[in-house]
């Protein structure tokens, strides 16, 4: 690449990373200087509003989502709603942020007999059935958690001595599957332990932009039950009896993988750091 094709080259990731930042305010209702080097990104504004009530610290809410930011604890969340196409978006955008790791507190459905709604799951990669990771990398390319976040993880797991289990996510870009025959067949034939519809996505983005990002999924329902789909009684039950301890194990990994960094940065990689202008 000759001097001119360079110059171009990076006045086309000075212009993205201006777009990508002005974007993130604007969606998020903060400034991207607020953003915290440790991202808890989550569906469900409960628990930023749990994180932002005991921090003490205010909810922002831009054109769709919502986010608290805890400076004494370096630690931001971040509400980023539903689906694989949002979970795209918000790894672009937070990928021209100085974050260092990132961990995704979200549900899961649970596709084996002796798992009980309560549980958590971690997962160390997913099957890319949501079609948007095909944006980033080509089928062939796995769609893995990363391996420190991840093992930050089940250090937290373990020391809480809650149930846990390790395993493969199917994430799907269809949220109404639980009456499809043929669907609930092919869950059967790939093995995948669990379901739900982001991490695939958030797995390939992360890796794509070298942003580690990690998982810690709750068991909310047993899908492939007769009676194990999730209502909103249901629901409302499992906010109410674990967003705290969801949302603290978060935080505890985020301060995990930071003192694990002062070890040893092996794993959490993010690239040429000089990208980020102006911080």
């Amino acid at each position: 690449m000759d001097q001119v094709e360079q110059e171009r080259e990076e006045q086309k990731l000075l212009q993205e990373e201006r777009i990508a930042r002005d974007t993130l305010e604007r969606y998020g209702g903060s400034d991207y200087h607020d953003y915290q080097p440790y991202v808890l990104l989550t569906n469900f504004p409960h628990y930023v509003h749990y994180f932002a009530e005991t921090r003490k610290v205010p909810v922002h809410e831009g054109s769709m989502f919502k986010v608290a930011h805890s400076p004494q604890e370096n630690v931001s969340i971040l509400d980023f709603k539903i689906g694989s196409p949002a979970a795209a978006l918000v790894i672009d955008l937070c990928a021209y942020l100085p974050i260092v790791a990132t961990c995704v507190l979200g549900m899961c459905g649970a596709l084996r007999r002796d798992y009980q709604v309560g549980d958590y799951f971690v997962p160390v990669a997913s099957i890319r059935g949501e079609g948007t990771s095909d944006f980033y990398f080509s089928p062939e390319v796995p769609s893995l958690a990363n391996f420190v976040v991840q093992k930050m993880v089940t250090n937290v797991m373990e020391e809480a001595a809650v149930r846990y289990h390790i395993g493969i996510t199917h994430t799907t870009n269809k949220r109404f599957w639980e009456f499809n025959e043929d669907f609930k067949k092919r869950l059967h034939h790939n093995r995948a332990q669990a379901i739900e519809m982001e991490c695939a996505t958030l797995f390939m983005a992360g890796y794509h932009h070298k942003l580690p990002v990690g998982a810690l999924l709750l068991i909310s329902d047993l899908p492939l039950n007769p009676d194990g789909v999730k209502t909103k009684k249901q629901s409302e039950r499992l906010f109410r009896d674990y967003t705290g301890e969801h949302v603290e194990y978060g935080v505890k990994i985020m301060h995990s993988t930071a003192e694990h960094i002062k070890k040893s940065p092996k794993g959490l990689f993010r690239g040429n750091r000089r990208r980020f202008s102006g911080m």
